[in-house]
């Protein structure tokens, strides 16, 4: 079976984030549990409120279709009658462009996403993990890994630091130049496609300027990719009550105030009705700033019962200054899927966590071998593990991967 590792952040530049006010973000969840997210219909409830994250997020945004277009042409996908990309297809660099990323996500299409979606039938389904929110801490753009793996959550919350960025129209590319332009974008998937993961120092260069202002051009371009039609997007932010709060591009933040810009998204797997939310928000999740951003706290507590998907960390959840994470995690999530630079293993309580292992695991690659688990490669070697069909995580392959699925025991509910 065909191996791919998924986005990944680089390990040699890490930048610190910490959960904080465990307490606060405890207590607002018992109280807001009620809210947790749903599947949605295919059909906005007109009877909701507006009072939190999860109820706002099953109205249906008003339709639009400029970001499937975008995607669709920076993806190397033909557009669909109307789009104003139609005439730019017809140059030769979009057409070297689309043979190109053909031939590098032909690999995929054919191993590791038919590996990825078995997994969650076999392995996750069965137990229920990704039937509700999904939330993904410092993601990046890594919408691929994350609705493969959980291909039926209504919805996905992803946090990194990166800007939510806008959508680029065709004059903004043709005066960049339409073949340097296009060479960029092949350029900002290459080291994920073919060295398995995003490269922060490249992320910073890519999007924070350099070829777009932020991450809506990636994920829009992974999600078409990968057979999904984009309904609807728009800009949001958070208000003080945690709200999501509609905002124009250019708008400044409150004074005073931490940003919480995102972006919330509408798509919808092709041949379903059924739509998903996603929903990315740049925040800066140190200690120090975390601390004043009450807003997202309320949000995140909001979420109801999670799922929390966890992958090449930089080993953060291993270090004492990501205790609050690993608080917020253990204390909000009814299902957790990590790799080893998730939560160590010593932080699984076995009378709260059903423990599931597969691959294999020796210690960390490279520079983070120092963070071995002597008690995960014990309890890889007593318990005994299942195989991985697919690759992920560091090693860029050179080295089996693993993954840990934790499971809330029925008797212990989400604090």
């Amino acid at each position: 079976m065909g191996a791919f590792v998924g986005f990944v952040r680089n390990p040699g530049r890490r930048r610190s984030q910490v959960w904080a006010w465990p307490a606060l973000a405890v207590t607002l969840a018992a109280a807001a549990g009620i809210l947790g997210c749903h599947r949605p219909s295919g059909v906005a409830t007109q009877t909701q409120t507006e009072a939190s994250l999860p109820q706002q997020g099953l109205e249906r945004l008003p339709a639009r279709r400029d970001a499937d277009d975008v995607g669709r042409f920076l993806a190397g996908l033909p557009g669909r009658p109307g789009s104003p990309f139609l005439e730019l297809e017809q140059e030769a660099p979009w057409q070297a462009h689309r043979a190109e990323l053909d031939k590098r996500w032909r690999r995929i299409e054919a191993g590791a996403l038919p590996a990825l979606r078995a997994f969650y039938q076999e392995e996750l389904r069965p137990h229920g993990v990704g039937a509700g929110c999904v939330f993904y801490p410092f993601s990046g753009p890594d919408v691929l890994f994350v609705t493969a793996l959980f291909p039926e959550s209504p919805t996905y919350i992803l946090v990194a630091l990166e800007p939510p960025g806008s959508l680029p129209r065709a004059e903004q590319i043709l005066k960049r130049g339409l073949e340097t332009y296009l060479a960029g974008v092949r350029a900002s998937v290459e080291s994920e496609l073919h060295r398995s993961f995003f490269i922060t120092r490249e992320m910073d260069r890519q999007f924070r300027g350099q070829l777009t202002d932020g991450l809506l051009p990636a994920i829009v371009h992974l999600l078409v990719r990968t057979g999904h039609t984009i309904e609807g997007y728009r800009l949001v932010r958070l208000d003080d009550e945690g709200r999501l709060v509609a905002r124009l591009p250019d708008e400044a933040p409150p004074a005073g105030r931490p940003p919480n810009r995102g972006l919330e998204l509408d798509f919808r797997p092709e041949q379903e009705a059924t739509v998903r939310k996603l929903f990315y928000f740049a925040v800066n999740l140190s200690d120090a700033r975390l601390k004043r951003n009450a807003p997202f706290l309320r949000f995140l507590a909001g979420l109801g019962r999670l799922t929390t998907y966890l992958k090449a960390t930089s080993y953060m959840p291993h270090h004492q200054d990501f205790s609050v994470l690993r608080e917020q995690v253990l204390g909000l999530s009814s299902a957790i899927l990590q790799d080893d630079s998730g939560i160590p293993y010593r932080f699984f309580d076995s009378e709260v966590w059903e423990i599931h292992l597969y691959g294999h695991y020796e210690r960390p690659y490279g520079s983070f071998r120092w963070l071995q688990q002597p008690d995960l490669r014990k309890a890889y070697a007593s318990q005994g593990s299942k195989p991985l069909g697919f690759h992920l995580g560091y090693g860029f392959a050179r080295i089996p991967s693993n993954l840990l699925l934790a499971v809330r025991r029925q008797a212990q509910g989400a604090r």
